[in-house]
């Protein structure tokens, strides 16, 4: 049996920037790719670390609003840094999406991002 997929995207979050959706439904799950800090109103990435994580928080907001879903859908993420030092701040801005039940997430420290974003960050949701 051949699993059909659905193509998720959305004018509220930034266009993809390469040969990716947004998401892409399969099963009961959502994988969504993984959002930097671009306003999608303007293409811009503005601000440090504090500001880029709380855009990102609204891009992901948008996806998932796409996909019919929310933050209480979420199982994993992933979220890409330049610098580990981010951490706590960006913790702190992504905590307040999870206040019950978080997510299961991973936190790596990349090199570099597109178009030089301080993080990036991805999400998986169930929607089964």
């Amino acid at each position: 049996m051949l699993m059909r997929k659905e193509i998720i995207a959305t004018e509220s979050a930034p266009k993809a920037i390469g040969p990716y959706s947004q998401g892409v439904a399969a099963g009961g799950f959502v994988f969504f790719s993984g959002q930097i800090p671009l306003d999608p109103a303007t293409g811009e990435i503005k601000g440090e670390v504090a500001e880029q994580a709380e855009q990102v928080m609204e891009n992901i907001a948008a996806v998932l609003d796409a996909a019919g879903l929310g933050f209480g859908n979420v199982v994993k993420t992933t979220i890409f840094l330049t610098r580990m030092g981010d951490f706590s701040v960006v913790n702190e801005i992504y905590g307040r999406r999870f206040p019950q039940e978080p997510p299961a997430r991973s936190t790596v420290e990349v090199k570099g991002l597109p178009r030089g974003a301080l993080l990036e960050i991805e999400v998986v949701a169930f929607r089964g």
